[in-house]
């Protein structure tokens, strides 16, 4: 059987204030001509499907569109696990509407038997197991005790993160040697996640952030339970293996979320499964919906490109990026004048030599670009004389304010 592996679509995710709605709506015609004509059996959503926990209603629009022209398809099943950015809430609300459909929605962790799903095919035979596994927030996994240092923490959110996964993967066998006759052979289990491998490649501006923050948690593949024949991660917007595993895979995002991303080749991975036989990965890539490009250089390089692009005829969104050493402080002016008349659309003017400037007389011969929003606080720690031993946990404390924006909405019982 055919399995298609997508995630991080952050539908209603904005490029520096423009909207992408007309983008967002041509990948999911893509993806729906693509599992007509991969004949794709199930489809496996990894998380990250809105941007934000209270999405627009345009992006509730496009999304439960899509899933009704799903049933629609010669697609079996859909299976769809909340990432970070998602309301668990919001996507499991419809649940039991959508499960009449074959569309399974997982938005929070829970017992393992809600997330052990066994599929069946069109004569109700089991053809296969998926472990939905959703986003592990840090009060899913931990619990909280007073006087606990920082690396107790980390321990603890290891500790729970591979518990979990353990506990779903022992199930998802239980149910594999209990269906072994109706099966006619040994089911295939496909296992999800949506969290930060160790080794994970990301790029600057990617949205990407870290998911227990204060901490520099990356998850390793041995944490991974052997049973799962494919595991479809989510979260890293990047498509690429995990620890060499070519069974363990981010799909990536299938638009480039900044334009750090752009000219990135973006995919869906077509994983085939079968009785007693490896994986086989294929990737699908995606079509550009929208060109990006970042000129960066000096006055030259930006305005002989631009003309270029002009020349071309091509609507393509820029990002400039000064880096000559003239002073200019009309950058911005200039620019303007020299896409007048286009259909180029200058969505941000970085000068970079200003800015430089500016922190070198701080730092010498350090960049902004060398800073992340952490590096900064910690520099606001240094520059306000905040006792060092009171850094680690004023930055976990930080952490957990950004992680705030990503999970707008508390749990039932959760502290306000």
């Amino acid at each position: 059987m055919k399995i298609l592996h997508t995630s991080d679509w952050h539908l209603g995710r904005a490029l520096l204030g423009q909207k992408r709605h007309a983008e967002f709506e041509a990948f999911l015609d893509w993806l729906t001509a693509t599992v007509c004509n991969e004949r794709v059996d199930v489809l496996l959503v990894t998380g990250d499907i809105f941007d934000s926990g209270t999405p627009g209603n345009r992006d509730q629009q496009m999304y439960f569109t899509f899933l009704a022209r799903m049933t629609a398809t010669c697609c079996r099943h859909v299976v769809v696990v909340a990432g970070n950015h998602d309301s668990p809430s919001f996507l499991a609300a419809p649940g039991d509407l959508l499960r009449s459909l074959s569309i399974h929605v997982t938005g929070s962790a829970g017992s393992p038997e809600d997330e052990v799903l066994v599929l069946r095919n069109t004569r109700n035979a089991p053809e296969l197991i998926v472990c939905a596994v959703p986003y592990l927030r840090d009060r899913d996994i931990r619990t909280v005790e007073a006087g606990e240092s920082v690396d107790d923490k980390e321990r603890k959110l290891v500790q729970g993160i591979r518990a979990h996964y353990e506990r779903v993967a022992a199930l998802a066998v239980r149910r594999r040697e209990e269906l072994a006759a109706e099966a006619g052979g040994r089911l295939p289990i496909v296992g999800t996640g949506h969290l930060f491998a160790a080794g994970g490649k990301t790029v600057e501006g990617d949205g990407v952030r870290e998911l227990y923050v204060g901490s520099l948690l990356h998850v390793s593949a041995s944490i991974f339970p052997k049973s799962f024949d494919y595991l479809a991660l989510g979260h890293l917007h990047l498509p690429q293996t995990v620890g060499g595993h070519e069974h363990i895979r981010y799909s990536g995002s299938p638009l480039p979320m900044g334009f750090g991303e752009a000219g990135q080749q973006k995919s869906v991975c077509l994983v085939e499964v079968a009785h007693d036989t490896p994986v086989r990965v294929r990737l699908l890539p995606v079509p550009v919906f929208r060109h990006l490009e970042r000129i960066r250089g000096d006055w030259e390089h930006i305005a002989r490109r631009i003309g270029e692009l002009k020349e071309a005829g091509s609507p393509v969104w820029l990002e400039i990026v000064y880096t000559g050493h003239a002073v200019m402080g009309d950058l911005g002016r200039q620019v303007d004048a020299a896409v007048s008349g286009s259909n180029l659309r200058v969505c941000r003017t970085d000068n970079l030599n200003a800015r430089q400037a500016a922190l070198h007389s701080v730092h010498p011969g350090e960049t902004l670009d060398d800073l992340s929003v952490t590096d900064v606080f910690r520099r606001c720690l240094r520059a306000h004389n905040v006792p060092k031993e009171q850094h680690a946990e004023l930055l976990r404390t930080y952490g957990e304010a950004l992680a705030a924006l990503d999970d707008p909405q508390p749990h039932s019982g959760d502290r306000v």
